[in-house]
């Protein structure tokens, strides 16, 4: 068994080995308060958490939006979006996102398993999936939904010294997350505090 190998086992063991099932509305609590409440159901959604097998060790994939697009414009993502009909569940809508946005063939990654929900201030339920990859082609970002696409190593991810706060204000309010500065790159709100989650559960430190 390769180190890789014996990583991912070791992260699989502790993961959801079936996506959860979605909590109910009224039990959900989200990261931030709007200051109006919805008067809609939250959106499910999906996102990728991609472990990329390199040769000088695993790295965690992200992306960077594209400046010109609606929401979330230029901050740094995991590739993921809504959950479609046509999806067989959260897993397949994370892969679909993942090859439309970097071109991530369906066939290099295996999903090794699934993280909690999180409950968006923006009403987006999602659903983190994990998948050990093995890319067969460079990452080639989608112009229409993605600027730029890098990778930090899990080494990085995984220790506490990474991790900085950051702060902004929405409609008068502060709101808080976690942060994570990468060779230029600055990790914050939902990405930063989804990496932080996974970070925990794969350390077994629980929850921060």
């Amino acid at each position: 068994m390769s180190s890789h190998d014996a990583i991912i086992d070791r992260l699989a063991a502790r993961l959801l080995t079936v996506p959860p099932p979605l909590p109910a509305a009224d039990t959900l609590v989200a990261d931030w308060a709007p200051l109006k409440p919805f008067n809609r159901p939250p959106v499910p959604a999906a996102v990728l958490i991609a472990l990329i097998r390199r040769p000088e060790g695993l790295t965690v994939l992200y992306t960077e939006r594209s400046p010109d697009l609606r929401s979330h414009s230029g901050q740094v993502a995991f590739p993921g979006g809504k959950v479609d009909v046509d999806d067989e569940d959260v897993a397949a809508a994370a892969l679909r996102e993942a090859f439309e946005e970097v071109g991530m063939e369906r066939e290099d990654a295996r999903v090794i398993g699934f993280m909690p929900t999180y409950y968006t201030g923006t009403n987006y339920l999602i659903t983190p999936v994990v998948a050990a990859v093995q890319p067969s082609g460079p990452f080639v970002p989608n112009p229409g939904e993605v600027h730029s696409v890098f990778e930090v190593p899990l080494e990085r991810i995984l220790s506490p010294e990474s991790y900085g706060e950051f702060r902004i204000k929405r409609e008068g309010k502060e709101h808080r997350s976690w942060q994570i500065d990468h060779d230029g790159h600055r990790i914050w709100g939902i990405t930063a505090n989804l990496t932080r989650r996974f970070r925990d559960l794969a350390t077994g430190e629980g929850a921060s």
